[in-house]
């Protein structure tokens, strides 16, 4: 059994077991201490998706079923529909798509539920990767019609390597649909990973009717409810009832759903929580998000299945930077904190500018991980060598609704922090106590886009430089200069640089939205790049001999070489010529000591 898979047993056996079936209203024992009770009622998950399965309006589904809000928005509302609450931004409400992470809880059930809503684009992909980072689960949604996808492929492996255990929610069954074998089929085939049905769908497009619970082996039909609204259960008939015929009125659907149960009660492996936690297999999930067939029990059944917080990795001195990203799994013998820990920990995975435009703020979103937090802790930053900081400015974060925190909070809760200095990078880890912790940090990911970005107006200047500092700030898209420009100011046009060619839009269109500024964006014709861990000596007696020609040598915000590839051919030809010198990285982390720092 995986170390994770059997920590988390052990905790859960000490205070109490969460009994599977209809939810506990006491889901911990009393006999634990506060600490420990309250981390055990969280639950949270990310949500991951390829683009247009539905992401979105799961979450809003899941966020109504939760008691949340009274009716769920649309992705594209129009005339009086209610917006999502997840997709607040005004290019987000305009493109239909989720640009940014987004933090929503709610209690449903004796449990504190929080929903990471990641964007599922490929060019918004290190935001969910970061998000991934403070979740204890993941979600994926897979389009029923469609199958596996590429971006759903790729967030799976990550979700992977972070270990988390992943549900699988086959969304859409409203539509025409692959056959719930075959889809269950692609997952074994692609992913290694045997699957649980849970919830198994009775027909689909027009013929789809309910779902068969195979826990209770009970049937639910539904009715579809208004656009928006909870949908009308129409009955819940055991499996074996002679009732369920007739209200099916589909003699072919109740044979094979019939024909279904006994091949996944002989075939189908058992629902184990062990084996949750350890990734053997994935619980599945069949429904309909828009129509909300199924998705309140779903949710129910997360709240018995899901992990609450796990225990964390700790680097040791600073030497394992990025270690999650490059190993993943947390192994015996790793410094781990439990969230039991007694002293308070956390580490900031996201931030965001202008939750509220108003006042031009800076949010440091922080999941805590150890001890309890409560407003006004002094707190010791571990990558500015333990400078201490009283957290006085905290909030909660629903969405992009803040309200002042006023109670405690406890390990797998999300906080946000005011950040006006730009105190907190990506990755930072926060504590107390006298022992250091330092979590594994969380990486900025090679660039593939590249753009000199410049203000025509320059009597707007102070809302240029000020607009760019902020939104690059939250790390999704970069700022390269030349070797020694200290100021990056009015002489020479920042170079940006990105994962995906959305990401340059969506500075264009928040610096005019929310800094009334317009910029211009001049795509560059470099393909890769690369950090020179090694430092600008190696940089430049790879330049003397030759090896670095037609590649533009740049440095980051931190003053680090970044080195620009014209092709993948030229990046490949100076790996294997120059690997051991510059010690080439696709990716970096902020480093310990904040020196170099220039905005």
């Amino acid at each position: 059994m995986h170390v994770r898979a059997r920590r988390y047993l052990a905790l859960l056996a000490a205070l109490a077991p969460v009994a599977r079936g209809v939810a506990s209203s006491s889901p911990v024992g009393a006999g634990a201490s506060t600490q420990a009770r309250e981390a055990l009622r969280r639950r949270n998950l990310a949500i991951i998706s390829h683009p247009d399965a539905g992401k979105t309006t799961l979450t809003e589904k899941l966020l109504l079923y939760g008691g949340a809000i009274n009716q769920a928005g649309a992705v594209k509302a129009k005339g009086e529909q209610r917006r999502a609450t997840s997709d607040f931004m005004e290019l987000e409400q305009q493109r239909g798509i989720s640009i940014s992470s987004t933090v929503l809880a709610y209690e449903y059930q004796g449990y504190k539920t929080l929903i990471l809503d990641t964007p599922g684009h490929q060019d918004f992909s290190e935001d969910t990767y970061r998000t991934l980072a403070a979740a204890d689960n993941a979600v994926m949604l897979i389009d029923g019609a469609k199958g596996l996808e590429p971006q759903t492929r790729k967030l799976f492996e990550v979700a992977r390597l972070r270990r988390l255990p992943i549900f699988t929610f086959v969304n859409k069954l409203d539509r025409p649909s692959l056959s719930p074998l075959q889809i269950c089929d692609q997952i074994e085939a692609e992913f290694g990973i045997r699957c649980c049905p849970v919830l198994w769908p009775i027909g689909s497009g027009d013929r789809f009717k309910g779902v068969l619970d195979r826990r209770t082996s009970v049937v639910h039909l539904f009715a579809r409810g208004a656009r928006g609204a909870i949908a009308e259960t129409v009955a819940e008939l055991p499996l074996n009832s002679a009732e369920l015929r007739e209200m099916l009125n589909d003699d072919e659907l109740h044979a094979q759903l019939l024909e279904d149960a006994e091949i996944l009660d002989e075939l189908a492996p058992p629902l184990d929580l062990a084996a949750i936690a350890s990734g053997d297999i994935t619980p599945v999930f069949f429904g309909s998000a828009m129509s909300n067939f199924g998705v309140q029990l779903f949710l129910n059944a997360f709240m018995q299945l899901g992990l609450p917080p796990a225990a964390r990795a700790v680097e040791d001195g600073g030497a394992g930077a990025a270690a999650d990203f490059e190993n993943g799994a947390i192994e015996a013998g790793t410094r781990v904190v439990q969230p039991t820990h007694a002293e308070f920990s956390g580490f900031v995975f996201k931030l965001q500018a202008n939750l509220d435009p108003r006042h031009r703020d800076r949010m440091a979103f922080v999941r805590v991980c150890s001890g309890t937090f409560e407003p006004g802790l002094r707190v010791k930053h571990s990558r500015l060598k333990g400078k201490e900081l009283t957290l006085s400015q905290v909030q909660s974060i629903s969405g992009n609704e803040r309200t002042t925190l006023d109670e405690a909070c406890y390990p797998g809760d999300v906080i946000g922090i005011n950040n006006p200095a730009g105190t907190f990078a990506i990755g930072d880890t926060i504590y107390t106590g006298s022992e250091r912790i330092s979590y594994s940090k969380i990486p900025s990911f090679s660039p593939e886009v590249f753009a000199l970005c410049t203000n025509p107006s320059p009597s707007k200047y102070k809302q240029f430089a000020k607009g760019l500092e902020q939104l690059l700030d939250e790390g999704a898209v970069q700022r390269l200069r030349e070797r020694g420009d200290m100021d990056g100011g009015a002489g020479a046009a920042p170079i940006l640089a990105a994962v995906g060619p959305l990401q340059f839009e969506v500075v264009q269109s928040r610096l005019q939205s929310e800094y009334g500024v317009d910029v211009t964006l001049e795509r560059l014709p470099f393909a890769a790049a690369r950090w020179a861990l090694a430092g600008w000596g190696a940089v430049e007696q790879a330049t003397a001999d030759g090896k670095l020609l037609g590649v533009r040598k740049l440095e980051d915000t931190w003053g680090r070489p970044v080195l620009l590839f014209p092709s993948e051919w030229k990046l490949n030809s100076v790996l294997a010529d120059c690997t051991t010198l510059l010690q080439l990285r696709p990716y970096a982390v902020a480093p310990d000591i904040e020196e170099r720092r220039r905005k």
